[in-house]
């Protein structure tokens, strides 16, 4: 309609002509006409509706948005998941010489990409065979023994041993018939001792068993006495109508029906070995002193172990390998004792005051023997007292495990609920095997001075090398 206004305008006068002009602008008044101008002039209730809906188109976007991401991250995760890192596209072949074949390119099948896929989910088999774990998983078991023991013998294993004194207090261990009657457990400073002194643990059990097959087979029990000081009448059993309950470390095995008489009647329990950091996990008196030595951090790692086995053992020796030698079983002085019974043997230092003053007493802690409730007693007890030292002194070359055994020992309330007996002998020194020329009386020895170590290895060594069966059994003789 303003066209022809427009046009009309043309022949009018000039005033119709500016007119004109403004009816092509402003020429309706119709609807789309009045929207334009609420466009120019928008009200209250039109901006509040254009403000609602960028609101919901800010809305869309963004679901959109994150809908996008979601599908991207499910194809990149589909993608990786089917790329098999151990496929590997050699399509360079290596260099080789002029007389060889080529090798042919290998382009793995379309089929072997998707096996990774498909494992992801299938429940992964169960790993056949022996397991070397000792206990829950924690430990190594070097040796499995044939039958549950009613004893244990806890060995710390010290920092600066050697790998030829732990070699000779192995042989003497198994030796002295300890094993016959107890399991055996060694804890180590840390894991690279036990992978160290491993090789020497397994070593020295194998000596020990064929030892044992080649004396059982003699004739006669006086050929199968003691020779060099073994004796292997105390490793067979007479046949039980019960079957022996089994051993409880590693994994436990069926017994089978058709078991020859020599496995039935051979009796000796299992050796394994736990780091200090499998048993006191916390290093629990880390936190008094900047070193802690593995003849105080022992204390702190017996009642984690006692604790977790307090119900298959009535009786427990704890010992020190390096400064002890031990030639016969020292258990045998407390199973008809009490289990809160633990008895204490006297450094042979203090053997002129304790005369003088019988309420005091040195202890040597080298060796302890005692039933299961009175060890774990006195560990947790050794611990506290370690800590309350270390607070005081904050150096942990100022205390002393005999020190702190010792004032556990003479005090009358902190060793309340453990039954302390004091053995009335103090344990020889072990310079005393060199000058004798049978086998000694003692169960146990110290090593005592450093400086003639050599010659009491070497004389005890003569001695077990004197036996033509032990010379032909043990390499080093």
């Amino acid at each position: 309609m303003g066209l022809p206004l427009a046009g009309k305008s043309k022949s009018t006068s000039g005033e119709n002509w500016g007119m004109g002009l403004l009816l092509v602008f402003f020429s309706d008044d119709s609807p789309s006409a009045i929207a334009d101008q609420n466009k120019l002039f928008p009200s209250s209730s039109s901006s509040s509706a254009r403000r609602s809906n960028y609101n919901l188109l800010t809305k869309a976007q963004s679901t959109i948005s994150v809908c996008a991401l979601l599908v991207f991250l499910s194809l990149l995760l589909f993608t990786l998941s089917t790329f098999d890192p151990a496929i590997k596209m050699n399509l360079t072949p290596p260099r080789r010489l002029l007389s060889q074949k080529p090798s042919p390119i290998e382009v793995p099948s379309l089929e072997n990409r998707w096996i990774p896929f498909r494992k992801m989910w299938k429940p992964k088999p169960a790993t056949v065979g022996t397991s070397t774990a000792a206990l829950q998983r924690m430990g190594t078991l070097h040796m499995r023994g044939t039958r549950a023991m009613a004893d244990l013998t806890v060995v710390h294993v010290s920092e600066d041993i050697g790998e030829e004194d732990l070699r000779l207090f192995l042989r003497l261990f198994h030796r002295s018939g300890v094993t016959a009657k107890s399991d055996s457990v060694f804890v180590f400073p840390s894991p690279a001792f036990s992978l160290r002194f491993r090789p020497i643990i397994q070593e020295e059990n194998e000596s020990f068993l064929k030892l044992l097959r080649r004396y059982r087979n003699l004739n006669g029990t006086a050929s199968r006495a003691a020779a060099a000081g073994f004796d292997v009448t105390r490793f067979i059993k007479t046949k039980e109508k019960k079957e022996p309950d089994e051993p409880i470390w590693g994994k436990k095995m069926k017994r089978l029906g058709n078991d020859s008489d020599e496995l039935t009647r051979m009796s000796y329990g299992s050796v394994v070995s736990f780091d200090a950091a499998e048993m006191d996990s916390e290093n629990s008196l880390s936190g008094f002193s900047d070193h802690i030595p593995m003849s105080l951090r022992r204390w702190a790692c017996y009642p984690m172990l006692l604790g977790r086995v307090r119900r298959n053992f009535k009786h427990v020796m704890l010992v020190d390998a390096k400064n002890s030698l031990l030639l016969g079983d020292p258990l045998g002085r407390v199973r008809n004792k009490a289990t809160e019974s633990v008895i204490f043997f006297p450094n042979k230092h203090s053997k002129k005051n304790s005369e003088k003053s019988n309420s005091h007493h040195q202890v040597n802690p080298a060796v302890v023997i005692g039933g299961a409730r009175g060890v774990r007693r006195l560990s947790n007890a050794v611990v506290v007292e370690i800590a309350r030292i270390l607070m005081q002194h904050k150096k942990s070359n100022s205390v002393s495990d005999s020190g702190v055994v010792s004032h556990l020992v003479n005090s009358e309330f902190s060793l309340k609920n453990v039954k302390v007996i004091m053995a009335a002998e103090s344990i020889p020194e072990a310079s005393s095997l060199a000058g004798s020329s049978s086998a000694p009386e003692k169960m146990m020895f110290l090593r005592g001075n450093t400086d003639n170590l050599g010659e009491i290895n070497s004389v005890i060594r003569k001695k077990i090398c004197s036996s033509e069966i032990d010379s032909s059994v043990y390499t080093d003789c």
